[in-house]
């Protein structure tokens, strides 16, 4: 069965997950967080060599002020409980998103998450963090018109891979599955220029409830699928 090499996560559900069981928002994260663990080693047991997780998007500073700490304070706890064993699994792990107005105390613990597993080669945990796709795609634009205002870019000679590699995600190859779970059916501003020949798989289980199953599942979905890059199957004519 083949296994996709680069496999990306919508995780969401949490707040649902805690609503159905009369629990505070903050228990549906904290089981988040499990749910996220025990998906990493899924995903290295399996030999999936990069694995993309939407942490915290961009939009998500509109939430309630109490549940963003919250947000933070696990992020914080992840890094600071699990990061040990991220490297002592060979996990690197690299963090994408605009950092320009975080915490200093957010961004010191991302940059010691990166700098501390930078020579692990086992698996690649990229966690998007303060992350959204039209964001990272105007960002990357003007970092495309300074280059060519400083002359150090010829925009005629501009193509998708020298785009793409000013994006946040430049050395990182694009997703061949993207999950989502909890029955939603977009793609919710996440990796918009990587995800264009993705295969996409929508679970109806909520974050905290998936499973190495349920991985599995995913897994085999796309297995099934055919990938045709727009280009016309090998058996046929394309419809």
């Amino acid at each position: 069965m083949p296994t996709p090499a680069h496999v990306a996560i919508i995780m969401d559900g949490n707040g649902r997950w805690a609503k159905a069981r009369g629990l505070p928002r903050l228990a549906g994260h904290r089981a988040g967080v499990e749910a996220l663990r025990k998906t990493v080693r899924t995903a290295g047991e399996t030999g999936i060599a990069w694995l993309t997780v939407y942490a915290f998007s961009s939009e998500n500073w509109s939430r309630p002020k109490s549940e963003i700490s919250d947000l933070m304070g696990l992020l914080k706890l992840f890094i600071r409980r699990d990061l040990a064993e991220l490297h002592q699994s060979g996990v690197k792990v690299r963090v994408i998103g605009d950092r320009s107005n975080l915490e200093s105390d957010i961004k010191v613990l991302l940059e010691e998450a990166e700098t501390l597993t930078a020579g692990n080669s086992a698996m690649n945990l990229i966690i998007a963090f303060n992350y959204g796709g039209r964001d990272e795609i105007v960002r990357a634009a003007r970092k495309v018109a300074e280059a060519a205002a400083a002359g150090t870019l010829d925009p005629r000679t501009l193509d998708l891979a020298g785009f793409a590699a000013y994006l946040d995600t430049a050395e990182i190859p694009d997703p061949d599955l993207v999950i989502r779970t909890s029955g939603e059916m977009r793609l919710s501003n996440f990796l918009l220029w990587q995800a264009a020949y993705s295969e996409l798989v929508f679970l109806s289980c909520y974050w905290p409830d998936f499973s190495p199953d349920h991985f599995a599942e995913a897994l085999a979905t796309f297995a099934a699928r055919e990938r045709r890059f727009g280009g016309v199957p090998a058996h046929g004519v394309a419809s």
